[in-house]
């Protein structure tokens, strides 16, 4: 630390003197503390407690101090410093080589605050985007800068929204920082005309020299023509990218599912342009300027020189109360690998049919976590899944368990729908949906929580059903039938997926590594146990629906054909009868060889039953 500045600390200081403040230099005090000070020692008052220690900020220290001087006390005066030169160079090659650079290095930066760590220290390190107004003289940079800020704030919507921003706090919190400007709206029309601009000047560089001439109104990027073309190229596929990623986002915004089919479009064209950004690798190493970074798998540009205008000490302070975390940004490769995976899973989400039922759609959403989603994606999906109340934003709750409970499409206007039981049936589904689309860690915890309210829900249920079927006197109408007759299957249809939720549970535990090998046979026999019951709930299911089917349109002789289909077993079935036998000789596999061979024991912390014997003779005698 200068000790200059802490005696006169200068007017960009976030705290300035006043009249009742008093500077003093303590570098002496410090350092005279520092040689008797042993490792884990402090200085503290009388009043000092454990409460304040654990509340205690390490002086100087990176990741404890937030308010530590780092080279710059403010973004004003880094900018004073020429940290963000507007124009970034007076040499027009140059110019063009560190535009691609702040655009790559951005992007390393946007794929780590996905990644969960704060905006302020990401893309927001970079300190034209701190000062938008400074960026206006240079179009270029002025609209990718607009689009930058748009693409954050519509991440941040999507997850706010969805509120799986819980799995991480820092993700949506924004600092104060300059998300929004006037005009940021117009953001793709800028960049479009940007677009324009770069891709004639692409088209007259290709033109043979015999019709240059008429292009020659059309002002190169920068004076070598040999190197046009390839700079060309490098800028409009980033630029194209961004375009196409930010359309993304808007489309899977639409309600009910209307813009997914566009969105497609555009994930296609994103995953096209990735693949040209990743192309112009070598033409930017060899015409790269300066010296570059060290480590090629390091480096967060394409050209592998160090971009200008950032820092990621620009926002310290303003990210108390939380002390500044220690990021390193993405590499430019794995950075390019991310927004891959992301643009693949949306993707998925897209290309998912938009009226599947609850058991299809149950299997796709366990199927996708498989695939271990990142939190944007995660967050489309749920807000897709869920809007308004409706799935797709298109079909009613009560309407999705009628037909998961494989009721006749008669009853999805029945009066029951605006039980209370019923409804709260139906925002337990929501819940459930929702809870799904969270990260494995947080969806297990959820899944443990509302299995209870999925027990009260039946109970509930079954009183309704009761007293829907003998509580009101001997005569029944042919409502109070109906009535009766969508209770029971509703009820059969919530123990299953009561078992279903159990089965998730214990599935989690494994994705999660939870589990010791010692509690593997334990493990595998509540599997066994709860995958027989959800086989016996789903087959009581079909049968009822079966059979409820049959008695309308009853025949007076069987014929072969329905006496054959009858003895097959539905896919489902047999499907969880196989999960049923692998489970149970995983156990008893697992229980021989801890009896037989003594493997995969753990040491119990309760006497052995030897040792009760024992103790049982001693006491006895």
């Amino acid at each position: 630390m200068d000790r200059h500045a802490l005696h006169q600390p200068s007017s960009s200081s976030s705290i300035p003197a006043t009249a009742n403040t008093i500077w003093a230099d303590a570098s002496s005090l410090l350092e005279a503390a520092c040689k008797d000070l042993r490792d884990g020692e402090l200085i503290h008052g009388e009043n000092f407690n454990l409460y304040a220690a654990m509340s205690a900020l390490e002086i100087m220290d990176p990741k404890m101090d937030s308010g530590i001087v780092n080279r710059y006390c403010s973004v004003d005066e880094a900018i004073e410093d020429g940290v963000a030169p507007v124009p970034i160079s007076s040499d027009k090659t140059t110019d063009v080589q560190c535009m691609i650079d702040i655009m790559d290095h951005l992007l390393t930066c946007e794929a780590t605050w996905h990644k969960g760590h704060s905006l302020a220290q990401t893309v927001f390190s970079c300190a034209y985007l701190l000062r938008p107004e400074r960026t206006t003289p240079h179009a270029l940079l002025h609209s990718y800068c607009k689009v930058i800020r748009a693409t954050c704030k519509a991440v941040i919507s999507v997850v706010s929204d969805a509120r799986t921003h819980e799995e991480e706090d820092l993700f949506t919190m924004a600092y104060g920082l300059p998300l929004s400007r006037d005009g940021d709206e117009r953001c793709l029309s800028l960049l479009n005309a940007v677009e324009e601009n770069i891709s004639r000047q692409l088209r007259a560089c290709k033109a043979p020299s015999s019709k240059r001439k008429p292009l020659e109104d059309i002002e190169p990027l920068q004076p070598n023509p040999d190197l046009e073309e390839g700079y060309c190229k490098a800028l409009l596929c980033r630029l194209r990218f961004r375009k196409h990623f930010f359309h993304v986002l808007t489309c899977m915004r639409r309600p009910q599912g209307r813009g997914l089919e566009l969105a497609r479009k555009h994930i296609a064209s994103c995953i096209s342009e990735l693949g040209i950004i990743l192309k112009s690798e070598e033409f930017l190493m060899s015409n790269a300027y300066g010296t570059c970074e060290d480590g090629t798998e390091d480096r967060t540009t394409a050209s592998g020189h160090q971009a200008i205008g950032f820092d990621a000490s620009l926002n310290s302070r303003i990210s108390a109360p939380t002390p500044p975390r220690s990021i390193k940004i993405l590499s430019w490769k794995k950075a390019i690998e991310y927004f891959e995976k992301l643009l693949h899973d949306l993707d998925i989400i897209c290309s998912y049919p938009l009226d599947p039922s609850l058991e299809d759609l149950l299997r796709f959403v366990a199927q996708f976590q498989k695939a271990q989603p990142d939190l944007v994606a995660r967050a489309h999906l749920q807000l897709l899944l869920v809007q308004d109340g409706k799935l797709y934003g298109r079909c009613p709750m009560f309407s999705l368990i009628i037909r998961a409970a494989r009721l006749p499409e008669v009853f999805l206007h029945h009066d029951i729908q605006k039980n209370e039981y019923v409804v709260q049936l139906g925002q337990l589904v929501i819940n459930m949906l929702k809870i799904l689309c969270t990260n494995a860690a947080w969806q297990r915890r959820k899944l443990g929580k509302i299995l209870q309210d999925w027990r009260v829900i039946y109970v509930q249920q079954i009183e309704l059903a009761f007293r829907k079927e003998f509580g009101e006197g001997s005569s029944v109408s042919n409502g109070e039938n109906a009535s009766a007759r969508i209770l029971k299957h509703i009820l059969i249809w919530v123990e299953e997926q009561t078992y279903w939720i159990s089965h998730r549970f214990l599935v989690l535990g494994f994705e999660l590594e939870l589990y010791s090998p010692s509690e593997y046979c334990m493990v595998y026999w509540y599997l066994y146990v709860v995958l027989v019951r959800l086989a016996e709930k789903t087959h009581l299911k079909m049968t009822v629906s079966d059979g409820s089917a049959k008695q309308k349109g009853k025949k007076r002789k069987d014929s072969p054909k329905d006496l054959a289909r009858d003895t097959r077993i539905p896919p489902a079935i047999l499907f969880l009868q196989c999960q049923i036998c692998l489970a149970e000789g995983l156990t008893l596999l697992l229980a021989a060889l801890r009896n037989e061979l003594m493997v995969l024991q753990s040491p119990s912390p309760f006497n052995s039953e030897h040792e009760v014997k024992c103790i049982s003779c001693v006491y006895g005698s």
